[in-house]
């Protein structure tokens, strides 16, 4: 097979995750340098440049992302029908240019930064349950205390639930079937 075959193969036929993982852009050099990344999985918001194609030079804000028509729409670029409306032109992620980001999202700012996204749980101090004082251990009377020992102590039993047995057929009730005899032919 052609390599060119293959590649369209895993392009058209990967799934929904693979295709969100290439829906990346390029930074603009600015950014580039701010974050130390060379591009980044664009999200609504962002404001891009469109470098290639029929929109070159356009740039707006990405109103919609797609993964399933395998690109992204952006305000300002639409398409006319013949009866009239409009239609979203869905452009690849490869020919965009992220110039500004959605600063919306909190995860991603910390993951672009470099920061841990996820903040570690605080550890709660465990509470100490009260023990109560040698006098008023005393004050209650030791069958109480007996009674409540044996009581934890005690799990209740679990109760098996039996499956109806069949009714077997002694060898007495048992009637047998005769075959009738095969007539001989002459």
């Amino acid at each position: 097979m052609k390599p060119t075959i293959i590649r369209n193969r895993i392009l058209y036929q990967a799934t929904l995750f693979t295709k969100s993982k290439q829906m990346c852009s390029h930074l603009s050099k600015d950014l580039q340098q701010k974050y130390n990344k060379s591009s980044i999985r664009v999200t609504e918001g962002d404001t891009v440049r469109v470098m290639r194609g029929e929109f070159k030079g356009v740039s707006g804000k990405i109103t919609r992302v797609s993964t399933e028509k395998n690109g992204v729409s952006i305000e300002g670029i639409k398409k006319e029908k013949l009866k009239g409306g409009n239609l979203d032109v869905f452009i690849h992620t490869s020919n965009l240019m992220v110039t500004d980001l959605n600063a919306e999202d909190k995860w991603r700012q910390n993951k672009l930064e470099g920061k841990n996204p996820k903040p570690a749980k605080e550890a709660k101090p465990k509470e100490v349950p009260k023990q109560e004082s040698p006098k008023e251990a005393k004050k209650d009377s030791p069958q109480e205390t007996k009674k409540e020992i044996k009581e934890t102590k005690e799990k209740p039993k679990e109760v098996k639930k039996e499956a109806p047995k069949k009714e077997s057929k002694s060898k007495e009730s048992k009637t047998k079937t005769v075959k009738p005899a095969k007539k001989e032919k002459k």
